[in-house]
C-alpha cells in the first residue's frame, strides 16, 4: 500500500511505500485491553485506616440495665462508640488499599494493540466514526516531509496543519472544550476536552514538540515512545494521526526490534527449563 508524501505547505513531493505494520487487522477489543492495561498504572490505592473508628477504650454493660448491650465507653454506660452503627464508628467492608487495582497484559498482546491501533489510522472510515472531521485531508495515513519537525513557532505549526487539510478538526477541538458537571469541578478536573491530531515525530528533541505543546487537542511524540494511549484516547481507535516520514519508516524497525526481544528472552528461558 502507498501513500503521498506532503511538504509543510501541502503540496505532494513524493510517494512512499508504507511499512507492513498497517496491513495488520484492527482489534478494538485487543486495543481497548491494552489501553486499560496501561491507563490503570496510574491509578492511586484508597482504602479506610485500619484503626480507624476504633481509637476508643470501650465494654458492654451487659444485661440488666435496660439499655442496648453496644459497646460505650466510661465503663459501658457512656457514648456508643466502635460499632458501625454509632456516630464516628468503624466502616464496615470499607475500601482496602491492599485491593489489585492494576490490570496485566501479556507482552505479545500488548505489541499486537500497538500494531493494530497503528492500522487503524489509516482507515478514513474508523478515523471519521471516532469523531474526527477529515475537511480537506487528502489521504491517509498523512505523511510530512521531515521539515515538520523543525518548526519551532506555535503559529507556523498551526499555519502546517492548516494546509494539510486539517482546519476543522482544530475548529471542533476549540470548540468542543466544556465545563464538566457535577463535583469533578471542585477536584482539578473543570474541563472537559476533545481530542485532536496526533504528530509523530523521529526525533525525541524536535522543535516541534514545545512548539505545538499550546494548541487545544494536538500531542506531538516520538515514535519511539509511542504507545496505544496516544493512538486510541479512551480505548477508541483510528486518531487522526500525522506521521513525519523517518517516523513512519521507522516504526516498522522498532515493533520488529521489540518483538525480537521477546522471542529471545523466550527461547532464554526455554534453555533455562531444559537444564
Amino acid at each position: 500500500m502507498k501513500t503521498n508524501v506532503f511538504d509543510i505547505y501541502g503540496n505532494k513531493i513524493e510517494e512512499i511505500e508504507l511499512p507492513e505494520i498497517f496491513n495488520y487487522p484492527v482489534r478494538p477489543d485487543l486495543i481497548l485491553r491494552a489501553y486499560l492495561a496501561i491507563y490503570s498504572k496510574k491509578f492511586q490505592p484508597k482504602g479506610k485506616s485500619p484503626a480507624g473508628g476504633k481509637k476508643y477504650v470501650v465494654e458492654s454493660p451487659g444485661t440488666g440495665y435496660d439499655m442496648s448491650r453496644v459497646s460505650r465507653t466510661g465503663g459501658g454506660f457512656g457514648t456508643t462508640r466502635f460499632v458501625a452503627l454509632a456516630v464516628g464508628g468503624r466502616k464496615v467492608r470499607a475500601p482496602k488499599s491492599d485491593k489489585v487495582i492494576i490490570e496485566k497484559i501479556n507482552k505479545k498482546e500488548k505489541i499486537n494493540a500497538l500494531k493494530s491501533a497503528i492500522a487503524a489510522t489509516a482507515d478514513p472510515v474508523l478515523v471519521q466514526m471516532r469523531g474526527h472531521r477529515l475537511g480537506d485531508v487528502k489521504s491517509l495515513p498523512i505523511v510530512v516531509s521531515d521539515d515538520l519537525e523543525e518548526i519551532a513557532k506555535t503559529r507556523e505549526v498551526i499555519d502546517a496543519l492548516v494546509k494539510l487539510g486539517i482546519e476543522e478538526d482544530l475548529l471542533r477541538v476549540k470548540e468542543g472544550k466544556r465545563i464538566r458537571a457535577g463535583k469533578g469541578k471542585r477536584r482539578g478536573r473543570k474541563y472537559k476536552r476533545k481530542k485532536g491530531p496526533l504528530i509523530i515525530v523521529s526525533n525525541p528533541n524536535a522543535p516541534i514538540i514545545r512548539a505545538a505543546r499550546n494548541i487545544e487537542g494536538v500531542d506531538v511524540v516520538p515514535v519511539n515512545k509511542l504507545s496505544v494511549i496516544h493512538l486510541a484516547p479512551g480505548g477508541f481507535p483510528a486518531r487522526l494521526t500525522i506521521w513525519t516520514k523517518s517516523a513512519i519508516m521507522n516504526i516498522q524497525e522498532k515493533i520488529n526490534e521489540t518483538w525480537q526481544r521477546l522471542v529471545n528472552k523466550y527461547k532464554k528461558n526455554l534453555a533455562k527449563e531444559a537444564l
